[in-house]
């Protein structure tokens, strides 16, 4: 059996000479306008080589134009997107030799077996059988579906079959992965066990790889986050940068009351966000008051009313509600 050790050195000889200052995505003022409405608007950012992108934000923030944009799938309105300083549009078909595209949507064939959509997927990159045939043998035992391989895609899980999406996407060995929203409609361990393929992926590779997604929890082990609202970027930077700036750490109080008792909340505590039964207060390193001693005050005042207490660290969800 092939060691997946063994892939990644193969695999890293060829993306030695890209990685360092070489920025292998360069996204300038792109546009896309649909019956004069932006979709996208003058969307600006840069990923090095080598590097996990998250391009985050909720249904309709325009992650999936964005996405088709700079895989040669949607022309852009204007702007431009370079890939390793090729130009996207002047250039769909080098483009699309150096990308892989995993989908919203599976673009499995369900009918063939794992071996055959492998093999169906090389051959639309022109790869010798040889090659499609060591690369599927790798992918499959990185994948964990070596016993799956001459089973038809329809009687895998939900899980095993997103595994095989993201292998198909990457049987060419492209230098750069686009993840649209790869783990939607996945369970939380089935979610987890992917990320932990894709992660592995990634070190073995080296290649870049931009997700776009709306569970920002995935997005915590990205080099970089840029978050879209209504198609334009609103925030970006790393994902511990942007928590640490927020806050240093999150007071989250759940009651079914809560309507009746924010105002409150804020009063003791500061400024905060309610979502439905929940608060969320950032709370600063040098607020100047005793945070257990409040925390006893609103207790005894609301005593049963209050379902959840909990003091934490920021993360992701909290700088989106906070940005939203």
């Amino acid at each position: 059996m092939m060691k997946k050790a063994e892939w990644g050195r193969r695999q890293l000889k060829s993306h030695e000479s890209t990685h360092s200052e070489t920025l292998a995505i360069e996204v300038t003022k792109l546009t896309k306008t649909f019956e004069n409405k932006n979709a996208v608007s003058n969307l600006t950012f840069k990923v090095k080589s080598g590097g996990f992108f998250g391009l985050l934000g909720p249904n309709g923030a325009g992650k999936t134009s964005s996405i088709n944009m700079m895989s040669s799938m949607l022309r852009p309105s204007s702007g431009e997107v370079k890939l390793f300083g090729m130009n996207v549009n002047s250039k769909p078909l080098e483009i699309r030799k150096i990308i892989g595209l995993v989908f919203q949507d599976s673009s499995l064939d369900r009918q063939l077996s794992v071996w055959e959509n492998l093999r169906f997927a090389g051959m639309l990159h022109n790869l010798p059988m040889c090659q499609i045939t060591d690369n599927a043998e790798k992918l499959l035992n990185l994948f964990n579906l070596n016993d799956k391989k001459n089973k038809p895609v329809r009687t895998l899980s939900g899980g095993q079959r997103r595994a095989l999406d993201v292998a198909r996407g990457v049987i060419h060995s492209p230098k750069i992965l686009f993840l649209d929203e790869p783990t939607i409609g996945l369970d939380l361990p089935t979610r987890l066990r992917l990320w932990e393929f894709i992660h592995e992926l990634r070190v073995l590779s080296g290649m870049t790889v931009l997700l776009t997604t709306h569970y920002l929890e995935e997005a915590s082990g990205c080099t970089a986050v840029a978050f879209l609202k209504e198609g334009k970027l609103v925030l970006e930077g790393a994902p511990n940068e942007l928590t640490s700036s927020l806050c240093s750490n999150v007071l989250e109080i759940e009651s079914p009351k809560m309507n009746k008792i924010f105002g409150e909340l804020t009063a003791q505590f500061g400024i905060g966000k309610q979502k439905f039964r929940t608060a969320y207060i950032n709370l600063k390193k040098h607020e100047g008051f005793n945070l257990s001693s409040k925390l006893d005050q609103i207790k005894e005042k609301f005593g049963s009313d209050l379902t959840k207490v909990i003091v934490r660290p920021p993360n992701l969800n909290d700088v989106f509600l906070w940005i939203n």
